[in-house]
């Protein structure tokens, strides 16, 4: 309800998706339920060192988790069902709906993490319409996307129907023969569209993009024209696009050789499905297509974006177990770099260059057309949905303004228009829409022990950008220094001799210890002095990041160990107890 209690009123809080590309999440609250919409995964940062996968910080939805009653999935890729398995080890999410290629996806990732009795799968067919809670009927609707079997969803509210595009793009002649069920949306459309939430990957495109059949000919005339070996990488998920790759080698007579986990187990579930049509004797196993002649193989790969572990930049690190590029090799990136992975990519095709590869890549081969809609696209759905209110998302913070210039051009008021960043509250009511306010947003970044807390990512940060220094300090029982602390430099930088660090560091805890060490230390009920040690080895470790900034001009990571001496065969059983109690032996 709306804070005055005058008219309901619908929350829709994006956390992830907007300002960004990826990590698709979005929840739709109305009274005391919540429906969640996708929960997608996002690339890390070249600054998140040693993180796999990236999160929406879910803080609001932990503390609300009571009024979940069900998530919806528009399509099996990633960025829009990666986050699933990891939510449910945190939050009770009763049922799931969504297509039958996500769902059969989605079930490998929840019994890999060993979740898959947390919550109910279920699939949905087109035109579906399930319940979930007391405020929430989601018509399914089919369109078209780089993916087999996505959908557009309609949210029935009793405010009205918001229709929320998921990831699309209108093409009339899609590879799966299913198409986009335009004359379902321009029903919602002659009946009343409250708000239509719409995809804005490539709002600043003009026309309108182009089907992924255009991409057949173009990697025909490749294959056509390779004569030894032919590796392929393209997003493991994208079902079209392999389906054309494995139609293509079965015409040029080529064994197939299926290298990575993803690319396995999608082309696995799509064949399972009916989505992929081709037979058995088409695929070999790597180590059985190596032996044959090269221009009898394809090797269909992961690692069309970059990514470190992924089997293409191995190869191209020449650091594959099985794989080594020859010379003659064709090498064929049907992918085209996100945001935020160029450099990563170029860097592979230079490698792979290198070592006497043809690589093709790049916009004019024609190898690789966009999953999501451009400008035209747009307007066409605008058009036949004629919402009331109007919110882009799924896109950088330029490519919602272009979106929302779109909208206003199809004659949309701007006042019924609101461009958000995830986190925002915006409240919809018949009459209005507007931003009412902010949940907890940003990141949760995850690497394979589990999430990497903000402390551990700053520590990281300044690991990578100025090193460590370690210092090992021995003290007597009343917290003097007994002889030179043992310093080590991890990446520092400094003008200062090994000898010359150890005198100045010596000096500098010789210092605080002189000044201030009777401010860690007390005596005992049995007359004996006790030392905090961590009291003491935090304020050491202060003077000496000082230091360092002082002296280095930079900001290391400084590791303390303070050490006490063995105590001697003498020392009765009391007093060995408390000093091992007193002393920190390391940071």
């Amino acid at each position: 309800m709306s804070n005055n209690g005058a008219e309901p009123t619908l929350k829709i809080i994006p956390l992830g998706g907007l300002y960004e590309i990826g990590k698709n999440t979005c929840i739709f609250e109305y009274n005391d339920e919540m429906l969640l919409v996708d929960a997608g995964i996002g690339f890390p940062s070249e600054d998140m060192h040693g993180v796999n996968i990236v999160l929406p910080d879910m803080t609001y939805v932990r503390e609300n988790s009571r009024k979940i009653k069900g998530t919806i999935v528009t399509h099996g890729h990633e960025d829009h069902i990666g986050g699933i398995a990891y939510h449910l080890k945190q939050l009770d999410i009763p049922i799931i709906y969504g297509p039958r290629l996500a769902m059969s996806l989605l079930q490998n990732k929840l019994e890999e993490a060993g979740v898959a009795d947390h919550t109910e799968l279920k699939t949905v067919l087109p035109r579906d319409i399930v319940r979930i809670g007391q405020s929430f009927f989601v018509e399914f609707i089919r369109n078209t996307h780089s993916l087999s079997d996505s959908f557009t969803v309609a949210i029935h509210t009793p405010l009205g129907v918001v229709i929320h595009t998921g990831d699309f793009k209108i093409d009339h002649t899609p590879v799966d023969g299913e198409h986009f069920d335009l004359h379902r949306l321009a029903e919602h459309g002659e009946k009343g569209v409250l708000c239509l939430l719409s995809d804005s990957t490539n709002a600043e495109v003009p026309g309108h993009t182009p089907s992924e059949q255009s991409v057949y000919p173009n990697l025909d005339r490749i294959f056509t024209q390779a004569s030894g070996r032919l590796l392929v990488t393209t997003f493991a998920s994208s079902v079209h696009r392999i389906n054309l790759i494995l139609q293509l080698a079965q015409k040029h007579n080529r064994t197939v050789a299926v290298v990575g986990r993803s690319m396995v187990n999608v082309i696995a579930q799509a064949r399972h499905l009916g989505y992929i049509d081709c037979p058995d004797s088409l695929f070999e196993s790597l180590q059985s297509a190596l032996k044959l002649p090269d221009e009898k193989v394809l090797i269909l790969t992961t690692g069309s974006q970059g990514e470190t572990l992924a089997a293409m930049t191995r190869i191209s690190k020449g650091d594959h177990p099985q794989i080594k590029i020859h010379e003659g090799d064709t090498v064929v990136f049907s992918a085209n770099p996100i945001p935020g992975n160029t450099i990563s990519v170029v860097n592979a095709i230079d490698r792979l260059m290198k070592q006497g590869a043809n690589v093709v890549y790049g916009r004019h081969h024609g190898i690789h057309v966009s999953g999501h809609g451009s400008t035209e696209d747009h307007k066409l759905m605008l058009a036949l949905t004629k919402p009331k209110f109007f919110m882009p998302v799924h896109g950088e913070y330029r490519m919602l303004v272009k979106h929302a210039e779109t909208a206003h051009s199809m004659g949309i008021p701007k006042e019924n228009t609101v461009i958000v960043n995830n986190g925002d509250i915006v409240e919809l009511s018949s009459h209005r829409m507007g931003v009412a306010g902010q949940v907890p947003s940003g990141v949760e970044p995850v690497e394979r022990a589990g999430v990497v807390h903000g402390d551990v990512m700053r520590e990281r940060q300044q690991l990578a950008a100025d090193g460590a220094m370690t210092v090992a300090a021995t003290l007597n029982g009343e917290g003097k220094l007994i002889g030179q602390p043992e310093v080590q430099l991890r990446g520092v930088v400094t003008v200062l001799n090994p000898s010359m660090v150890q005198q100045v560091v010596a000096r500098t805890i010789e210092q605080i210890l002189s000044d201030r060490a009777q401010e860690f230390s007390q005596p005992s009920e049995e007359n004996q002095i006790e030392v905090d040690w961590a009291g003491l080895r935090a304020e050491i470790e202060s003077g000496l990041q000082r230091l360092a900034r002082r002296e280095f001009q930079s900001s290391p990571v400084v590791i303390v160990s303070l050490q006490t001496p063995a105590p001697s065969t003498t020392t009765t059983k009391s007093s060995r107890r408390r000093r091992r109690s007193t002393a920190t032996l390391s940071s």
